[in-house]
């Protein structure tokens, strides 16, 4: 199967990663050769951990092997399945799968790693919406587990079949829901960030004891404010914004703390700074 990923950031790199692990071969495609090359090389250090630690059968070599680096979206053309992994805009996601529809072959299947966006909407852009769907992975992808398995208005049994079964391949555990903004996953854990920004702009506490009061009193592995930071704060405030605007609920306001830090470039661990110091 030829498994293709568009956008070679933390997260499409991931996918790639993973699937390459899998047996897969894989094109990455991003916009420029920079963004490539450091793609590969975060790939090449995360799968020599593995390797050292014994949990990858094969030399990083031979997995990086099969995977294909290009910025041509007319590679696609053949793939069984391209998966969108790119930034977390609408109009630039619906652009894209204008695109797509007219280059990847008429049986592939099209799916999106969106963490909010309406699969449906972005499936109709696609011009294919019954072999479009949504395969949210987690970040870290080579670590965590789950993918959000999110079918649009119109994706069929088929499509939802091959994607539930290439994530097993994948080694991830498949769960289905529904195409609601944010899903399940983000509908969730967002409000809980985003109310964790409120309590620091409202002086209730601190980063370090909002961080060190979730971890140890809810046994959560991380706290929220670094977990903003690991996920980045540009990003959290685009689901926040998703979930505002497509539930029209006020409890899903982001916090202006959230909007202003954006603002100021704080970004958390991609821009050396968020609510914690990354230098």
């Amino acid at each position: 199967m030829i498994f293709g990923v568009i956008g070679a950031g933390q997260m499409g790199s991931g996918i790639a990663q993973v699937a390459a692990q899998s047996g897969f071969q894989v094109i990455l495609r991003d916009v420029e050769e920079r963004f490539l090359e450091r793609a590969r090389s975060g790939m090449q250090a995360s799968l020599g951990k593995l390797h050292e630690k014994g949990r990858l059968e094969e030399t990083p070599e031979a997995v990086l092997e099969r995977v294909r680096f290009t910025t041509r979206l007319e590679d696609f053309a053949q793939a069984d399945l391209v998966v969108e992994a790119i930034v977390e805009h609408e109009p630039t996601k619906l652009e894209l799968f204008r695109t797509l529809g007219s280059v990847v072959q008429p049986q592939g299947v099209l799916a999106s790693n969106t963490s909010s966006i309406p699969i449906t909407r972005l499936a109709t852009a696609s011009g294919r919406p019954e072999r479009f769907i949504g395969m949210h992975f987690m970040n870290p992808v080579p670590l965590m587990a789950l993918v959000e398995v999110i079918r649009g208005y119109s994706t069929s049994d088929e499509t939802a079949a091959f994607i539930t079964e290439t994530a097993r391949k994948m080694g991830k555990t498949p769960i289905e829901c529904n195409d609601f903004p944010g899903f399940v996953s983000n509908r969730i854990l967002m409000p809980m960030i985003n109310e964790a920004v409120q309590c620091v702009m409202e002086g209730v506490a601190t980063p370090e004891a909002i961080d060190g009061i979730m971890k140890l009193g809810m046994n959560h592995p991380m706290g929220p404010l670094t977990l903003a930071d690991f996920i980045g704060l540009d990003t959290c405030l685009s689901i926040m914004e998703v979930l505002h605007h497509g539930l029209g609920d006020d409890k899903y306001r982001p916090s202006p703390l959230l909007r202003k830090m954006v603002q100021a470039g704080l970004l958390g661990r991609k821009s050396g700074r968020g609510f914690y110091s990354y230098a």
